[in-house]
């Protein structure tokens, strides 16, 4: 039987596979940002910033945040989606918990938004494994030091003799 947390990081691996066969190639980045410099009009200022939202790059992620967040501030019809992006970016930084609060406030809204709550399971799980290498670390860490301090009193003590 499958503990919860195993369930967790099976979904996080799922979206991880899903986001990265939908990063955008650099040419469909250029035409969208090309488009939205002919026509800056919402939807296609969305399109552009949606499709950033999915980047590899951390600057176009930053960008793509404010984009959307400013859709959102702007009262752009597709605040879910804008949301949504935005969420998917905050992810892909590495930023969990920012991740799961925007996916929170879409869950609250629309509770049927699948898509919400996958990245929801996924940056909770995240946020654990990155918990769980930081307590691995101060324990080695913790390890490495006393191996120290019993080196250097086993060293101290046989200079007196």
């Amino acid at each position: 039987m499958r503990t919860s947390k195993q369930m967790q990081r099976e979904k996080r691996n799922q979206l991880d596979e899903k986001l990265a066969l939908s990063c955008p190639t650099n040419d469909l980045l250029e035409d969208l940002a090309s488009q939205c410099t002919k026509d800056p009009s919402k939807d296609n200022s969305f399109q552009y910033a949606f499709a950033l939202s999915k980047s590899r790059n951390p600057d176009e992620l930053r960008y793509a945040i404010h984009m959307l967040d400013s859709l959102v501030t702007n009262g752009y019809q597709h605040q879910v989606d804008c949301m949504y992006g935005s969420a998917t970016a905050h992810y892909l930084l590495g930023e969990y918990d920012k991740s799961r609060s925007i996916c929170e406030a879409i869950l609250r809204h629309r509770p049927e938004n699948d898509a919400a709550a996958e990245l929801h399971t996924a940056s909770i799980a995240a946020k654990d494994q990155e918990d769980e290498k930081k307590m691995q670390q101060v324990a080695v860490g913790g390890t490495v030091a006393m191996a120290a301090v019993g080196l250097a009193l086993l060293l101290g003590g046989s200079r007196k003799h």
